[in-house]
């Protein structure tokens, strides 16, 4: 089941913001950015980067996906096996805020490098 409208609005708040934190120059923009999308209960950290063709491409590198019988985000970082991988210092948060928390501090650098 997708998030409500109200739901929708506070997540992209706060991911926002965190998103904006985290953006590169902005001379630097129209090569390389950041930015989210929701998608049904997840929330997708993406990076948008212009190949040397003039291509645009957006590769997801975090996942934080809720599960409501729990009340937890479940987080998780892509590998260059292009699948979905707990994060394991912090697999579970309750809040979005703690998410964007955790992927700031990347104790093991799966998300930042």
């Amino acid at each position: 089941m997708a998030f409500s409208e109200f739901e929708v609005r506070r997540i992209s708040k706060v991911v926002a913001g965190f998103v904006e934190k985290r953006r590169p120059p902005e001379h630097v923009r129209d090569q390389l950015d950041l930015m989210f999308s929701i998608e049904e209960q997840s929330v997708l950290l993406l990076e948008k980067r212009r190949l040397m063709d003039g291509e645009v491409i957006e590769r997801p590198f975090a996942n934080a996906s809720w599960v409501k019988t729990q009340k937890v985000w479940k987080l998780y970082w892509q590998r260059a096996d292009l699948k979905w991988h707990s994060y394991e210092p912090a697999a579970a948060v309750p809040t979005i805020e703690a998410f964007c928390h955790v992927v700031d501090k990347d104790l093991y650098g799966c998300f930042w490098g």
